[in-house]
């Protein structure tokens, strides 16, 4: 559907109404905390503040990753932000975090609480922490973090363009949507070439760079993230959906999709997590059930 009234910018933008839209009441042109709220604390070294968006699951699968790979150090606890009801505006939420964006992390396992903000910097942080999914030699970690910080500066067009006119605004306008889309279908086919003549992003070897790409593209071809597989042909991306399959495989990238989801199967959703136990006994289903 077309917009036909066509709209014209004011000299001075103001913020005179809301936006409208799935995210209208978070939405806001202005930083800071709007209420007091501090976080909670649970008992291990690291304290994830975060919702599985494709974001917040980069962070839970890099975990439990490095849990199934004997990183015990990396326990961790995962608590809850619902973005919907503004937890991410809470006093202590914008202290870890002052964009007020999930994920959010404090990392408590040194002398001095450290906080780490943006998931490619946890990505980092953790990997250099345990050195692990993080080549330490040449040309692979240069590669790996070309491809992690492509994602980074892709993934916006792909969720903050495509994903939101797409399947969040109050109105579908065919100009935005074709825009976003056109850019979405060009990532994907950058994907598709490269994996064609590689296993994963960064070679033969599963790296941060697989884990921060996969959640976005992986969900966007498979239909988790916006139901758009079918507008966007993803039967196309073929290099995509092999490389997206063989990651879904993995026991720690299924469990990290699990942690912080409020959306889907209850089977599914584990709203926080504070013990490997947790997948087995707190999930919606079984809360539910009790």
């Amino acid at each position: 559907m077309s917009d036909s009234t066509e709209y014209t910018p004011p000299k001075v933008w103001t913020w005179n109404k809301p936006n409208g839209g799935e995210f209208a009441s978070i939405n806001r042109p202005i930083a800071g905390p709007t209420h007091d709220k501090e976080l909670p604390v649970g008992k291990h070294p690291f304290q994830l503040y975060s919702l599985a968006t494709p974001n917040g699951q980069k962070v839970t699968i890099m975990f439990e990753e490095l849990l199934a790979a004997g990183h015990k150090g990396a326990e961790y606890d995962a608590w809850l932000i619902r973005i919907g009801q503004g937890d991410q505006f809470g006093s202590g939420f914008v202290e870890v975090n002052p964009n007020s964006k999930i994920p959010a992390l404090m990392d408590r396992s040194g002398k001095e609480p450290i906080r780490i903000f943006e998931s490619g910097a946890i990505l980092m942080h953790l990997a250099e922490k345990f050195g692990a999914f993080l080549p330490t030699t040449q040309p692979a970690r240069a590669e790996t973090l070309s491809w992690l910080f492509w994602q980074m500066g892709s993934a916006p067009f792909v969720g903050g363009g495509f994903g939101h006119f797409f399947a969040y605004a109050p109105k579908k306008f065919e100009y935005a949507i074709d825009r976003y889309a056109m850019e979405t279908k060009r990532q994907l086919d950058v994907l598709d070439r490269h994996l064609a003549d590689h296993e994963y992003m960064a070679g033969s070897e599963y790296t941060i760079a697989d884990i921060a790409i996969f959640p976005w593209y992986g969900g966007v071809l498979k239909g988790w993230t916006y139901n758009a597989a079918e507008f966007l042909s993803a039967h196309e991306y073929k290099n995509v959906l092999r490389w997206t399959d063989q990651i879904y495989a993995r026991p720690a990238v299924k469990r990290g999709r699990m942690v912080n989801r409020t959306s889907g199967n209850p089977a599914g959703q584990l709203h926080e997590r504070h013990d490997a136990s947790d997948f087995d006994t707190n999930t919606q289903d079984k809360v539910a059930a009790e």
